[in-house]
């Protein structure tokens, strides 16, 4: 494990396996895992669905900074970011100043497919467009890819691949 990384950033859509991948990486390091959508969500005492309808998003990315800027200060940490948290540049400046960053990636299908398939992401996550579910993982995708790229300083594939083997593909970037 290189000396260098004081965390582990997982950045990408939702549905790429951020939170699965960051909790099984964290065991694998002896690492704390943190939610950046956990800690809003505590600070706020509701869902971040209910955080959208009473505060709107802009609301919500206030709330999002201020769990990025708490995050970013701790060390041996495997992070998971809101998959829209690197719209701010401050926030992209903050994670990448907190260690190693990595992009989760897969097909706006198969994010859809993971998205139908978890009874809780409908009920906690709202919409951002007025668009079909695919058209807005497709749309907010084409937005996004130019700031994960950016931010990331590896990109791990996690379509057709197990839970153990993104892991591993993770923490071969870190040895």
């Amino acid at each position: 494990m290189t000396t260098a990384a004081r965390n582990v950033v997982l950045i990408g859509y939702r549905g790429c396996g951020k939170t699965s991948v960051g909790r099984s990486l964290a065991t694998r390091l002896g690492w704390t895992f943190v939610d950046t959508d956990d800690l809003i969500e505590a600070a706020a005492g509701c869902s971040i669905r209910e955080i959208f309808e009473r505060e709107g998003e802009a609301g919500f990315r206030v709330r999002e900074t201020t769990a990025v800027q708490e995050v970013a200060r701790g060390t041996q940490q495997v992070i998971s970011v809101g998959g829209g948290a690197i719209l701010s540049a401050d926030n992209r400046t903050m994670l990448r100043g907190a260690g190693v960053c990595v992009w989760l990636t897969a097909p706006p299908e198969e994010l859809h497919r993971r998205l139908q398939a978890d009874p809780r992401s409908g009920s906690t996550r709202p919409a951002l467009t007025s668009k079909s579910e695919l058209d807005e993982i497709r749309h907010l995708l084409q937005r996004r890819a130019p700031l994960y790229a950016e931010l990331a300083e590896h990109v791990v594939d996690t379509a057709g691949r197990s839970l153990e083997q993104v892991v591993a593909a993770v923490f071969a970037f870190l040895s």
